[in-house]
């Protein structure tokens, strides 16, 4: 018994193309505004958190408030008062100036000494690269109070450590040497502290760095005859040099408003001769009772530190152009 099918036609098979002139469907409007919506969470926490007291703040830097003022609930508003008073008087160019150099000293020795580990990291087997870098997460975790703590027991005047091992070393002088007492030594102990603390941003990013440098750059330059420093110059500082920039630009701002370290070690003393901005604006403001005129510096600290910002990114982007 057979079974007779019917067979497809010979010819071409016409397939169906869709028409242009059909109208396409318009972009669904919850996929255009997911992308707000993520961001939106973020965008409110930032205007509660750091948009209204900066707006508080610039509100009170145009108040005279002092204690007075403040147990009876009035306002009282004295224009530009508190930045004339602030502006004309010697303190604040004096202590702008020592911020500005003590953030520069810090910043040079953070990426010096970071970008060092972080190249070291690379080199290290695993198992010592393992252990460098879980010592490294230990210090950058470390609270910055109980990490100035640590630093004032080490170079305590009568039991420090530091003390003691240099009088065992040979300087005798150094055994009752008390390290807040001079604005130079005070000054030294903190930026050991910061530079202590900020060294593993700095190495853990220049070694995740390393990690995406293509071995077949380096294979490329051994055979050209390149060395050990013109490998590093020609392969490796250009892949790090974004984020060289990157780093930089965040520890100007993180060393710029140091407050707990300085404070917290010997409170800006002695004499307030380690007065940074932030440590400034809190004593004239909290510890003088002058709120408005403390406002007025918090202010202008964070005018500062956009200026200084923004010449650093000014000269980053200059050369990138001229790079390119």
């Amino acid at each position: 018994m057979t079974v007779q099918t019917e067979r497809p036609p010979s010819g071409p098979v016409d397939v169906h193309k869709p028409d242009d002139r059909e109208p396409r469907r318009p972009p669904q409007r919850g996929g255009a505004l997911a992308p707000y919506l993520l961001l939106l969470p973020a965008c409110v926490a930032t205007v509660l958190l750091l948009g209204w007291p900066l707006l508080k703040d610039v509100l009170l830097s145009f108040q005279n408030l002092n204690m007075a003022q403040l147990i009876q609930h009035v306002t009282e508003w004295n224009g530009i008062d508190n930045y004339k008073e602030t502006l004309t008087g010697g303190d604040f160019w004096r202590v702008t100036l020592r911020s500005i150099l003590f953030t520069a000293v810090n910043v040079v020795l953070i990426m010096i000494f970071g970008a060092l580990i972080g190249l070291l990291l690379a080199r290290l087997g695993k198992r010592m690269r393992v252990t460098l870098m879980i010592g490294l997460v230990l210090a950058w975790a470390m609270p910055v109070v109980a990490a100035t703590t640590v630093y004032q027991w080490l170079f305590a005047q009568r039991f420090g450590v530091v003390n003691w091992v240099l009088d065992k070393l040979g300087w005798h002088s150094m055994a009752d040497y008390s390290w807040t007492s001079s604005q130079m030594s005070t000054f030294f102990v903190v930026t050991v502290l910061i530079v202590w603390m900020s060294i593993p941003f700095v190495a853990l990013n220049l070694y995740a760095a390393t990690t995406t440098i293509p071995d077949e750059l380096y294979e490329a330059a051994a055979l050209d005859g390149a060395g050990a420093w013109r490998s590093f110059t020609t392969v490796t500082f250009p892949f790090l040099r974004p984020f060289l920039y990157a780093t930089t630009f965040l520890e100007i701002i993180w060393v710029f408003k140091a407050f707990v370290q300085v404070y917290a070690f010997n409170g800006g003393g002695p004499d307030r001769l380690t007065e940074i901005l932030p440590v400034y604006a809190y004593i004239e403001g909290v510890g003088n009772q002058h709120y408005g005129r403390g406002a007025a510096i918090a202010v202008l600290t964070i005018l500062i530190l956009l200026a200084l910002t923004a010449y650093y990114l000014r000269i980053v982007l200059k050369q990138e152009e001229d790079e390119l």
